[in-house]
């Protein structure tokens, strides 16, 4: 393996509901194989991998207004990868926004105790 592989989590709120389950969602590059990527995330992230599905999505049709017309184009291919965990490891992708949710509800219920 390359050690230049490069992954990024995916952001979406589906890839957060995976995450929920023991499934992390990466967006690879298009050349690498699943042997490559179980490696780059166990290295990069100190987890071990049970399983990885790659998905390969062709880019969407958009069109967009731009000097006075329309113009039509596409956005770029993608190489997703869903990479399972081993039960009861997990990685902190999505730490910041499960913190936020956290301060959020304890602010809730202190405004609540003030009120009364």
């Amino acid at each position: 393996m390359s050690k230049f592989t490069t992954i990024r989590p995916r952001v979406s709120e589906k890839a957060y509901a995976m995450s929920q389950t023991g499934v992390y969602v990466f967006i690879v590059p298009s050349n690498v194989n699943k042997l490559q990527i179980a490696e780059a995330v166990t290295v990069q992230f100190n987890v071990h991998v049970v399983s990885v599905n790659t998905i390969n999505q062709k880019g969407k049709a958009v069109r967009f207004y731009r000097a006075g017309k329309f113009e039509d184009g596409t956005r770029s291919d993608m190489k997703k990868a869903y990479v399972r965990l081993v039960k009861g490891e997990s990685i902190p992708i999505f730490a910041a926004a499960e913190e936020d949710k956290e301060t959020k509800v304890v602010a809730k219920k202190a405004s609540k105790k003030a009120e009364k």
